[in-house]
């Protein structure tokens, strides 16, 4: 499955974020990526000025790193997930 660059397809990626207990918040600064955890913090920086394209992938390459367990999220967003880790592997 290939995700299309929806500001629908964001919003569900930020809501799945959500679910597992982060905030998604949009703010200006020198980014190297379009995105970043805050260390040691449930706090997700997206670049503001990214396109929409740059701010999916870059929040899809952040679930990559999280170590998901399926108890976390409901059987609908536990697919979800699984469907952004294919789509760009």
């Amino acid at each position: 499955m290939v995700i299309s660059f929806t500001q629908y397809n964001l919003d569900k990626i930020e809501h799945l974020l959500n679910d597992l207990g982060y905030k998604v918040r949009y703010e200006k600064g020198n980014f190297k990526t379009g995105a970043c955890v805050i260390q040691h913090s449930k706090v997700i920086v997206v670049n503001r000025f990214s396109n929409l394209e740059i701010k999916i992938l870059s929040l899809i390459q952040l679930l990559k790193d999280f170590d998901l367990e399926k108890e976390q999220l409901d059987e609908k967003q536990y697919t979800f997930f699984k469907s952004l880790i294919k789509s760009t592997a």
